[in-house]
């Protein structure tokens, strides 16, 4: 039976599958048993098809004693303030019971003797690779058009104690970021210290204020060669990248699943670091070649961005994922990993500071003008987004068909000229007609430009959408962290704490503080790098086009001269 619906977040679709819905917007359920995560049902433009459950609440009436919200919580979305963190779980990202996972098995086929993905045969049994000419998917131009919300995060405080560290009032607000990610346990000292803390990760002063220390090994990494892969004799099926780093010679084959796993290690850990999102799963489509060639070239920018930041290049999980080849191995570092203490408020812990005095109010008004940016940024992006899916829309659509006409219509003229013999002149017929034909090839060289230049933008900006929506949640963290000082001082001249506990707060919080202007360099930095290389190509790309749609109509023109 039908059931109506309100749609609690923007989606935007990706496939002809899914439709997209907005904000507020009245839905039709066709039934409320979601498929891995998906409903199906009709929104108020008539458009039938799927969506994510988790973005959607079913309405029904007072009388009804059950009450549905897919949603993981009543928090807004991440690009505006907000004492909640918690959000729906994005489709897109690391959500196991997708639609991604029917060719990955189940999670415990990791011990099956197959994690570590074999290294394609040569030869006419293996199915190849993806075809060099390209033609855009439909599902690209809506791609994300607006905030994904962040996954429901699988962290968890690392800390059991129920000792209080000081008589600071905790948030009455179980569901924030700042308790749910352990930042307030640290901050108010109830994160025991380890006996032994093997890893270190340094934060210097630099000319523009604190920075990641640099990995003192560098190193990049390709993604390549994505080829489809079978196993249980054909039953599953599956696409393995080829990894190369730098620094080793051997390469190593990696399935998506195994960068899930990979992705949410990472967000486990790193609390205060903005961990850049992995392309987006999809509901149907995974082994056509458009989504197969609009991953691999997502899943280069993803790594590109791993490898350079200086902290999350050196997590031993991640150097375990791009060098390990043997498959026993492979399982004693995954468990390794998951067995992690120094994850969430722990990863705090490991961070080693600059003594140089920082006024916290300074620090504030900082983070204050980022947040200002980072917003600002964000829709900027998403306008630039927008732009460029429509341009490419009208890439393949618009401008191809405005062209064809156009070589129809010169072509109609040509065969017109030549209904009357004894005034019909061939080779002005000739060079009408092959006019004609020219801008029909004009046509069909802009439905494949978008290839060139404008995928790139867009895997850029996709990226930046994700860096971005994560940074609201640790902005939030140091606000927590500022408001427990502000409370702890007070306390304390009122007489009400001693001051070395207020001191001790004052200086963990110093750590988070440090912690996020260095990412907030960190993200300023490669910005820079990125779009500079964006916009270059892009530019580059434009003018080769231009360069070659000009040199088919002067040869088109010779064609008059010699009449």
């Amino acid at each position: 039976m039908a059931l109506k619906a309100r749609a609690l977040y923007n989606f935007q679709s990706e496939n002809k599958e899914e439709i997209s819905i907005q904000e507020n917007e009245e839905l039709v359920i066709f039934s409320e048993n979601s498929l891995d995560g998906w409903l199906q049902g009709k929104n108020s433009r008539g458009e039938t098809g799927l969506f994510p459950a988790s973005y959607v609440e079913i309405l029904r009436s007072r009388s009804s004693s059950s009450y549905t919200d897919y949603s993981n919580s009543p928090a807004g979305s991440p690009g505006h303030d907000s004492s909640f963190c918690v959000h729906p779980p994005n489709t897109s990202i690391s959500n196991q019971g997708s639609f991604e996972d029917d060719d990955d098995d189940d999670w415990d086929d990791w011990d099956d003797g197959c994690t570590v993905v074999e290294e394609p045969r040569s030869g006419p049994g293996t199915n190849g690779h993806p075809s060099p000419h390209l033609q855009y998917p439909v599902v690209y131009p809506s791609q994300n058009a607006g905030y994904r919300p962040k996954p429901a995060l699988e962290r968890q405080d690392s800390i059991s104690s129920s000792k209080r560290g000081s008589v600071v009032g905790r948030n009455l607000n179980r569901f924030s970021c700042f308790v749910r990610s352990g930042v307030e346990a640290f901050i108010l000292g109830d994160v025991p210290l380890m006996s032994k803390i093997a890893e270190a990760y340094y934060i210097e002063m630099g000319s523009k204020g604190p920075q990641w220390r640099a990995n003192p090994h560098p190193f990049i990494c390709s993604v390549e060669d994505p080829t489809k892969q079978t196993k249980f004799k054909g039953i599953k099926s599956y696409i393995s990248y080829k990894l190369t780093p730098s620094n080793i010679t051997s390469p190593v084959y990696r399935r998506y699943k195994h960068f899930d796993w990979l992705y949410n290690r990472l967000l486990h850990k790193f609390t205060v670091i903005s961990v850049p999102h992995l392309p987006e799963k999809q509901a149907t489509g995974r082994f056509e070649e458009d989504f197969i060639e609009k991953r691999k070239r997502r899943l280069i920018l993803w790594m590109d961005h791993m490898t350079s930041h200086p902290v999350l290049s050196q997590y031993e999980g991640f150097q375990h994922f791009l060098t390990c080849r043997d498959d026993k191995q492979w399982k004693l570092g995954k468990r390794r990993a998951e067995k992690d203490e120094m994850v969430g408020a722990s990863f705090l812990l490991t961070l080693q500071i600059p003594t140089e005095h920082q006024d916290l109010q300074d620090v504030e008004d900082r983070v204050d003008s980022f947040k200002a940016f980072s917003k600002k940024m964000d829709d900027s992006v998403l306008q630039l987004t927008n732009v460029a899916s429509e341009l490419v829309r009208k890439h393949l659509g618009g401008f191809r068909k405005e062209f064809q006409k156009l070589g129809n219509a010169f072509q109609a003229i040509s065969h017109s000229f030549q209904m009357d013999p004894p005034y019909s002149s061939d080779a002005l017929n000739n060079a009408i007609s092959h006019t004609g034909k020219t801008y029909e090839t004009v046509g069909e060289m802009f439905a494949e430009q978008p290839k060139n230049d404008l995928f790139l933008m867009l895997d850029t900006l996709s990226l930046y959408q994700g860096l971005l929506s994560n940074f609201p949640d640790i902005i939030h963290l140091q606000k927590g962290a500022f408001a427990k000082v502000k409370e702890s001082q007070r306390m304390s001249d009122e007489g009400k704490m001693d001051q070395d506990e207020a001191d001790g707060i004052r200086k963990r919080c110093r750590v988070v503080g440090f912690s996020l202007q260095a990412e907030m360099n960190h993200f300023h930095e490669r910005r820079m790098a990125d779009f500079k290389r964006m916009m270059q190509s892009y530019l580059k790309q434009q003018i080769i086009f231009y360069q070659r749609v000009s040199q088919q109509l002067e040869r088109t023109l010779l064609m008059y001269d010699n009449l």
